[in-house]
C-alpha cells in the first residue's frame, strides 16, 4: 500500500518542533527576545506560504522480516514466494550500559526463520521546492525561508506518523498524545530517519525510492543519495513497543566489509558512504 497526503502548511504548524529550529538559529535558552522575534517573523511567513504551497508525504507499509542485521521487504505487488528487497543495516558498536545489547534496527522485526510475517513503514516526506527559495536576496529571508522549510518537513513527518499509527497502519487507533508528547516520542514505536545515527547511510535513499517512488513527490536523489529538495525527511516506520533510538557509533573495517558485502557494492564505495561512521584509522 503506498499513499500520498498534501497537507496545508496550517495543518501542519503546529507540529512543528521550535527547539530545533532555535539551535538552527543559535538561539537557546538566552536570548528571549531574539527567539520570540524570530518565532514571530516565521508565523508571519507561514501566513505568506499557507494556500500557495503544501508539504507532501509519501508512504509504504510493507511486509517485512529480519534476516541477522538485513531487513527483507516485499513491495506490494510481490508473490508470497518472490524474493524480497534486502535493506542491509549497521549494529551498534558500543551497548548504551553495561549488560545491555548491541542495538541494530532488525532487532525490532520478526525475523524470517519464525515463519511469521511483520510490517515495516517506509516514507518520505518533503515541501514545495519554493519554500526553500521563495524570499528575498537577504541573507537573514534565505536563511528563515531554510530553517523553516526544514521544520515544516520534519512536521509533515510526525502528523503524517501519528496519522500511520492511528489509521493507515492502525497499530494505535486509541492514541492520545499531545504534541509536546510526539516530540519527546511517547508514542509506540520508532520513525528513524536516513542520515540519522542509526540509519547513517544517505545511500540507502535509492532502494527505499525504488520501494516508494520519491519522484512521485517531487524529490532527486543526488549521486550519494542526499535528497532535494534539501527539505526533506525519509526513513523507517517499526511498530516494536520496546523500539528505541540508538546511535551505532563508529564502526570499524570489519563491520564496513560486511555491510559492503551484504550491499553488493566495493569495499570503497561503501566506505564514501560511510565516511562519517568510520573509525580513524591510526
Amino acid at each position: 500500500m503506498i499513499r500520498k497526503l498534501t497537507f496545508a502548511i496550517s495543518e501542519v504548524a503546529p507540529y512543528i518542533n521550535w527547539p530545533y529550529f532555535d539551535y538552527a538559529w543559535g538561539v537557546g535558552s538566552k536570548g528571549h527576545e531574539e527567539r520570540e522575534q524570530l518565532h514571530r517573523d516565521a508565523a508571519l511567513r507561514m501566513q505568506k506560504l499557507e494556500g500557495r504551497y503544501a508539504t507532501t508525504a509519501l508512504f509504504g507499509l510493507f511486509r517485512a522480516n529480519s534476516d541477522g542485521d538485513d531487513l527483507l521487504l516485499w513491495p506490494d505487488d510481490a508473490a508470497q514466494e518472490a524474493s524480497p528487497v534486502r535493506l542491509p543495516m549497521l549494529r551498534q558498536q558500543r551497548a548504551s550500559h553495561p549488560g545491555a545489547p548491541n542495538l541494530c534496527l532488525t532487532d525490532f522485526v520478526r525475523p524470517f526463520h519464525l515463519g511469521v510475517s511483520d510490517t515495516v513503514g517506509v516514507f518520505a516526506t518533503t515541501v514545495d521546492h519554493a519554500i526553500e527559495t521563495d524570499t528575498t536576496d537577504d541573507p537573514y529571508g534565505k536563511m528563515m525561508a531554510q530553517t523553516l522549510a526544514d521544520r515544516l518537513a520534519e512536521a509533515t513527518a510526525e502528523l503524517m506518523h501519528l496519522q500511520v499509527r492511528r489509521r493507515y497502519w492502525g497499530y494505535a487507533p486509541d492514541e492520545q498524545l499531545s504534541v509536546n508528547q510526539l516530540h519527546i516520542e511517547a508514542y509506540q514505536g520508532i520513525r528513524p530517519a536516513v542520515g540519522y545515527p542509526s540509519l547513517p547511510d544517505a545511500s540507502l535513499n535509492f532502494i527505499l525510492s525504488d520501494l516508494i517512488g520519491m519522484k512521485d513527490i517531487g524529490i532527486r536523489l543526488t549521486a550519494s543519495g542526499m535528497m532535494v529538495p534539501h527539505a526533506s525527511v525519509s526513513g523507517l516506520m517499526l511498530s516494536h513497543p520496546k523500539a528505541r533510538y540508538f546511535d551505532i557509533g563508529k564502526i570499524g573495517e570489519d563491520q564496513l566489509r560486511d555491510y559492503a558485502r551484504r550491499r553488493a557494492v566495493p569495499v570503497e564505495m561503501a566506505r564514501r558512504f560511510l565516511a562519517s561512521s568510520l573509525l580513524k584509522k591510526g
